[in-house]
C-alpha cells in the first residue's frame, strides 16, 4: 500500500517534481531540492520553478548530485555527506519558520519549526504524516483499551520514540495523550524539538541524548516495558560517544531487543526505512522474524503527490498493531 499526506495538511505541498528535484512549499516558502528518485521531467517550466522558489538547495558537488544515502544522519548536526551543500535565496524569506500540522479536530495538531541548514533537510518529512495519524489513532485505541482501574489511575499509554529528529512522530504521541519518550543522539537536534513541543502547547515529553541500541539494551536489562516504539533509523550514524550505527548490520539485533520491551498484548510498533534497496516486503520480514509475529503487520510505502499526479515514494514503512 502506498500512503500520501491527507489534504487536511493545509501547509504542506508538493508542487512539482523531476529532473532529480522537488519544488515544494511549506507553509508560505517555497524550495526547490535535490531528490534523486524524481527520474522523470518536470511538468512546469524550469523557469516557473525558478520563480515560484525563496530557496533553493545546490549540492557540494555535481558529483554528488546523483548519489543519496536516505536520511543518512538525518538532523541538522549530521547529514549525511552526499547532502550537504548550500542554500541559494531568490526571495525575501526568513531563514526559520513555523508550519502548522494539520487542522482536522480528531487528529494530531502540532508547530513544527524549519529551517535551512547545511544540508537539504529542513526540519521535517512531510511524507511522514501518515505514520503520525496512525501512532495518534494507537495511542487513543490503547486508552480506550485500558482497564478501569489504569484509567483511573491517569496511566498514560508510554511511547518510545528513536532516532527521534526533530519530534513530529513524539508530537503526535503526545497530542494523543501518550507519555513519550523522545531520544536521538544529536543535543542540537533533541533542543529543536524541545522547542516544537513548546510551540505547540505541549508540554512532559522526556528527552534523552544517547545511542539508540545503548538505551535499548539498558531498558530490556531493567525490564521496563513500553505501549509504543517507533524506529526510524538511518542508514548510517553514531552515538553521542561515537558509537557506530550501520543500518545493515544492526537493525536486526535492535528489532530483536525492541521486541522484550515492548508489551505484548495492547502495543504497537512502526518502523520507517530511508535507505535505498530496502523493500516493504524486506521490512516485514525483518519485524516478523525479530518479533516472532504473523498477524497484526501491515507494510508499504510512504510518497508524496505532486500537482501533476506524479508520485513520488521516499521510505517504507512497517507497522505491528496488536
Amino acid at each position: 500500500m502506498v500512503e500520501f499526506p491527507g489534504k487536511q495538511w493545509k501547509d504542506y505541498e508538493l508542487l512539482d517534481s523531476g529532473c532529480g528535484e522537488k519544488l515544494e512549499r511549506f507553509g508560505s516558502v517555497v524550495m526547490a531540492r535535490p531528490e534523486p528518485k524524481a527520474l522523470w521531467g518536470r511538468s512546469m517550466p524550469e523557469a516557473e520553478w525558478r520563480r515560484l522558489a525563496h530557496f533553493s538547495f545546490k549540492l557540494a558537488s555535481a558529483q554528488n548530485a546523483g548519489r543519496d544515502a536516505g536520511k543518512g544522519g538525518k538532523s541538522a548536526g549530521s547529514g549525511a555527506i552526499e547532502d550537504r551543500g548550500t542554500w541559494e535565496r531568490h526571495k525575501k524569506a526568513d531563514d526559520q519558520w513555523y508550519i502548522r500540522y494539520a487542522e482536522q479536530p480528531d487528529g494530531p495538531q502540532f508547530r513544527l519549526r524549519l529551517g535551512l541548514t547545511a544540508f537539504k533537510h529542513v526540519g521535517v518529512f512531510p511524507e511522514q504524516a501518515p505514520n503520525w495519524e496512525f501512532i495518534y489513532r494507537q495511542v487513543k485505541r490503547l486508552e480506550g483499551a485500558a482497564p478501569a482501574t489504569q484509567a483511573q489511575a491517569g496511566t498514560r499509554p508510554k511511547v518510545l520514540n528513536l532516532f527521534a529528529y526533530t519530534g513530529g512522530a513524539s508530537l503526535a504521541a503526545k497530542a494523543a495523550g501518550a507519555d513519550v519518550t523522545h531520544l536521538d543522539s544529536i543535543k542540537q537536534v533533541v533542543t529543536w524539538a524541545r522547542g516544537n513541543m513548546e510551540a505547540s502547547g505541549l508540554d512532559g515529553i522526556r528527552w534523552i541524548v544517547e545511542d539508540a541500541m545503548k538505551f535499548v539494551q539498558r531498558e530490556e536489562r531493567r525490564g521496563n516495558l513500553y505501549d509504543g516504539i517507533i524506529l526510524d533509523p538511518p542508514a548510517y550514524g553514531h552515538g553521542p560517544n561515537g558509537e557506530k550505527w550501520k543500518l545493515d548490520d544492526s537493525l536486526f539485533g535492535l528489532l530483536k531487543s525492541v521486541s522484550h520491551i515492548l508489551k505484548p498484548q495492547n502495543s504497537f510498533m512502526v518502523l520507517n526505512l530511508y535507505s535505498n534497496g530496502y523493500s516493504a516486503a524486506l521490512g516485514e520480514t525483518l519485524v516478523r522474524e525479530a518479533f516472532g509475529v504473523t498477524e497484526g503487520l501491515t507494510s508499504g510505502e510512504l510518497a508524496l503527490n505532486d500537482r501533476f499526479g506524479k508520485v513520488l515514494p521516499l521510505s517504507i514503512y512497517v507497522r505491528l498493531e496488536r
